[in-house]
């Protein structure tokens, strides 16, 4: 089987997967977030933290409560690495350095899970499960959670209560997350991922010595990093390492946790909204971009010029023979258009075209399908934008599922939408400007701009990602990327909060003639021509010093 026909058949399989869980999971999601029950553990937990799950919040209150449980969680976590080396199961490793320590809990409390650091060589068990694995579900949670109050201030009216952010939280990881992670953590041990709380041990003989490994609680771990759109792997190498990935079948099982719940969610907002054509029109956009972007990687990575890549079948450096150019570029795709940042090779070693493309999937702001729950606001916030352009078009106040778009809404999708291009840009151009941070590139020219622009690209839209050729283990990269995460997680939540709340205030819009059509697929083309122009605005001038004038060198 040629190596093309293989990419393809694994595409086609995981469509077919995806589609057979979109309903269901969607439906499913819908129940959860609009039940009044509590099942007992839920109680537990809500008495065990002092909260009362049944009052109503309006979104200043919904705000605080997001933004006191991730403090909280940040320093949790820095205290935890900190004195890691005191604790039991440390495995050997010393306590984590004060800007280490930062950056990785601001990571992981962001939904980033960016690893400056060599997982199986500065974590212990204690650190990784009660620590980093504890954020992997909670930090999802929280994307969930402020995507449904958007979707519930489309839906409610003549009220600015957006529902209760520890139900919402508690749910999701209790009702969503956790199932699905016991099941496939299962899958993924059947495949050969390792399940253990073993020490350090040498694994065999080589030349000029040996080699050491540490085992771990890996697979329950790994299932939701990819589920959670989370990223961080337990051994640097992440999911290219055959204890964390270890065939194809794992691979792309993999695939489809990373990308079923941002896909079904687009179900879930139809039907909270009381229209699964609107759903329908928004996951129609996400396929869209997802699917040219995933052709247009495979085109690039096997379009190979030279008998080097003639006989491997394909641009393979970088890329793990067992999953081959098709599997390493759908996980590329579906790694980089989420907020995953997990990687099965090394998004350095691909060509110039390719890793541009890597890089402008998070430029899209990650919204196709994007992470969990942060891919459905991102997306809706761009129909927001769009309903704008195009009543400007035809000289009408624009409106989206019946609610009025005017000038606070769209100044609150205006700030956005501008907030991590701001963060991405200035902190690669203060980069580039000093001498300190750009000794740390391993290549010169574009590609080592490349690499500080992927860096802080990835941080500030809480990817987590690396182009693996620039050493981000120091003081400067450890502390204006732990910034640049905690800022690309939190701003945009703030405005989409208070989005949320100006839309349920509204009282809901007749439709009329002159209504947009927003169930159309010609309003989907208008939406992927919106995110397209306002992304390539924003950051062409800089792809064109990286990605672009490698690719056109090459």
């Amino acid at each position: 089987m040629s190596p093309v026909l293989a990419g393809t058949l694994q595409l086609l399989a995981l469509l077919v997967a995806l589609g057979l869980a979109h309903r269901p999971l969607g439906d499913y999601m819908a129940r959860v977030y609009s039940s009044e029950k509590h099942y007992r553990p839920e109680k537990w937990i809500y008495k065990a933290i002092g909260a009362n799950p049944n009052v109503e919040m309006r979104w200043p209150a919904y705000l605080r409560g997001v933004l006191a449980f991730s403090a909280v969680s940040v320093l949790f976590l820095y205290l935890l690495q900190r004195v890691q080396g005191s604790l039991p199961g440390s495995l050997g490793f010393a306590s984590i350095d004060p800007d280490q320590a930062f950056n990785t809990a601001a990571s992981f409390v962001a939904n980033t899970n960016w690893q400056s650091y060599y997982g199986e060589q500065a974590m212990g068990h204690v650190v990784q499960t009660g620590g980093l694995a504890v954020q992997n579900f909670v930090s999802a949670a929280v994307g969930i959670a402020v995507a449904v109050a958007l979707v519930r201030g489309f839906a409610r009216s003549r009220t600015g209560e957006l529902g209760n952010f520890w139900a919402d939280l508690v749910r999701g990881t209790v009702r969503i997350l956790l199932p699905i992670s016991v099941v496939g953590a299962l899958v993924l041990v059947a495949c050969g991922a390792i399940q253990n709380f073993s020490g350090i041990h040498e694994v065999g003989q080589f030349s000029g010595g040996t080699q050491q490994w540490n085992g771990g609680a890996v697979a329950s771990q790994e299932v939701i990093k990819e589920l959670g759109t989370n990223g961080g792997g337990y051994f640097n190498a992440n999911s290219a390492h055959p204890f964390e990935n270890p065939n194809g079948i794992s691979n792309l099982f993999e695939i489809w946790l990373i990308l079923v719940i941002p896909f079904a969610l687009t179900r879930t907002f139809g039907r909270m909204v009381g229209s699964l054509k609107q759903g329908y029109a928004i996951l129609a956009t996400m396929a869209t971009i997802w699917l040219g972007f995933t052709a247009l990687m495979m085109w690039t990575e096997f379009a190979h010029h030279g008998p080097a890549f003639e006989l491997a079948g394909g641009a393979m450096e970088g890329k793990e023979t067992r999953f081959g150019v098709g599997g390493s570029s759908i996980f590329a795709v579906a790694t980089t258009l989420t907020s995953t940042g997990a990687v099965n090779s090394f998004h350095s070693s691909f060509t110039g075209f390719g890793g541009g493309i890597t890089m402008l999937g998070m430029q899209l702001g990650e919204i196709a399908p994007g992470g969990v729950g942060s891919g459905l606001y991102g997306m809706l916030i761009m129909a927001i934008i769009a309903v704008f352009i195009a009543g400007l078009m035809v000289g009408r106040t624009p409106e989206y599922l019946g609610k009025k778009i005017g000038t606070r809404e769209i100044k609150y999708a205006a700030c956005y939408i501008l907030v991590t291009p701001a963060l991405v840009l200035c902190f690669t151009a203060a980069a580039m400007a000093l001498d300190t941070p750009a000794n740390s590139m391993t290549n010169s020219g574009a590609h080592g701009f490349s690499e500080i622009l992927y860096a802080y690209t990835s941080g500030a839209n809480n990817n987590g990602s690396a182009f693996a050729g620039l050493n981000a283990d120091t003081q400067w990269f450890n502390s204006t990327i732990g910034i640049a995460m905690l800022l690309g997680r939190f701003l945009p939540m703030v405005f989409v909060l208070a989005l949320a709340g100006s839309l349920a205030e509204q009282q809901p819009v007749p439709e009329t003639a002159g209504t947009l059509r927003t169930e159309k697929p010609l309003f989907t083309g208008l939406l992927v021509g919106t995110i397209m122009i306002i992304t390539g605005l924003t950051y062409f001038p800089a792809l064109a010093l990286g990605p672009l004038a490698e690719g056109l060198a090459a």
